[in-house]
C-alpha cells in the first residue's frame, strides 16, 4: 500500500468518529423532524404544517417577533462587544484590567439563575424599581416584555462575543495600526479600512453564533417573555407539550433550522469568496 493511500485511510479514520456523532446528533434528528412535519394527520404528507406558520395570525406574529428580537440583539451585542474589544486592545490602565477580569463572569452563571436574577432586579417590584420609587421615578415595564428578553440575550452573548473579537483584534499587528496613524488616518477610517477587514472572519463567526443562539433561545424567553407574541423556541414547546401537536412542533423546529441555515450559508459563501480572492 502506498504512503498516500495510508494517509488517506488515516485521515478518513480520524474524521469518521466526528462525522458519526454529527450524523446521530444532528443530521438524523433534522431529517426525522422534517419527515414528521410533512404529516397531515390523515395518513398523507403535504406542506400544510408550514402553510399554517404563515397563515395563522399568531404564528406570523411569533416569527416576526423572533426575527425582530434576534436582529436587535445581534446589533446591540456586536456594538457593545466590538467597543469593549477595541477599548481593551488599544488602551491600558485599571479600567481595562477590571473589564478583562470581569467581562467573562456571565459565562459561568447558569442561565436559569441569571434570568431569575434579572427578574428580581428589573421586575415591577424588583430592587431597581424600589430604589427608583424612593426618588419618584417609575421603572418602565421590562420583565414579561421584549425589552427583558433583549437584556437577557445581551447578558448571555456579550461575554463570548467579546472574547472572540478580542482574540481577533489581538492578532492584528501593532505596526499596521501605528503605520496608519502615522500617515494621518482617522479613527473611523482606521476601523473601517484596517480593523474591520482584518477581523472580518471572526466578526462573521460572532454574528453566526449570536444569531443561532438567539433564534433557538428558550430559558430567558420562557421565563421573562410575554404570553404573546412568543419566541419560536417557546412557541414550539407550547405546541408540543400543551397542545400535543408533535407534527406542528416539528415544523416550527425545522423552520427555525432553515432560518439558521440561511445565515450559515451566507457565512460559508462569504468565507469561500474571501479564500478564492486570496488565491
Amino acid at each position: 500500500m502506498s504512503k498516500e493511500a495510508k494517509q488517506s485511510i488515516l485521515g478518513l479514520a480520524m474524521v469518521l468518529p466526528s462525522f458519526a456523532i454529527l450524523l446521530i446528533v444532528v443530521i438524523i434528528p433534522i431529517v426525522q423532524s422534517f419527515v414528521m412535519s410533512l404529516s397531515n394527520g390523515e395518513g398523507g404528507y403535504d406542506l400544510s404544517r408550514y402553510a399554517y406558520l404563515f397563515t395563522d395570525k399568531g404564528m406570523r406574529s411569533n416569527i416576526i417577533f423572533t426575527l425582530r428580537i434576534t436582529a436587535i440583539t445581534c446589533v446591540l451585542v456586536l456594538l457593545v462587544s466590538y467597543s469593549l474589544a477595541i477599548y481593551m486592545r488599544f488602551n491600558q490602565g485599571p479600567v481595562v484590567d477590571l473589564i478583562r477580569k470581569t467581562y467573562m463572569i456571565p459565562l459561568f452563571i447558569p442561565g436559569v439563575i441569571a434570568t431569575y436574577g434579572l427578574i428580581n432586579l428589573l421586575g415591577n417590584h424588583g430592587w431597581l424599581a424600589r430604589m427608583l420609587e424612593v426618588i419618584g421615578v417609575e421603572l418602565p415595564r421590562i420583565i414579561f416584555d421584549e425589552k427583558g428578553i433583549i437584556i437577557a440575550n445581551l447578558w448571555f452573548n456579550i461575554p463570548f462575543t467579546t472574547m472572540l473579537l478580542s482574540s481577533a483584534l489581538s492578532a492584528i499587528p501593532s505596526s499596521v495600526i501605528e503605520s496608519a496613524k502615522d500617515v494621518g488616518v482617522g479613527r473611523f477610517t482606521l476601523f473601517l479600512k484596517f480593523i474591520l477587514p482584518l477581523s472580518y472572519k471572526t466578526f462573521m463567526v460572532a454574528v453566526t453564533f449570536v444569531f443561532m443562539g438567539v433564534i433557538g433561545s428558550f430559558t430567558a424567553p420562557f421565563l421573562i417573555g410575554a404570553n404573546s407574541p412568543q419566541m419560536l423556541g417557546v412557541s414550539m414547546q407550547q405546541v408540543f407539550s400543551v397542545f400535543q401537536e408533535r407534527e406542528q412542533a416539528a415544523a416550527i423546529a425545522f423552520f427555525s433550522f432553515l432560518l439558521c441555515s440561511v445565515l450559515g450559508a451566507f457565512y460559508i459563501r462569504s468565507m469561500t469568496v474571501e479564500e478564492k480572492g486570496k488565491v
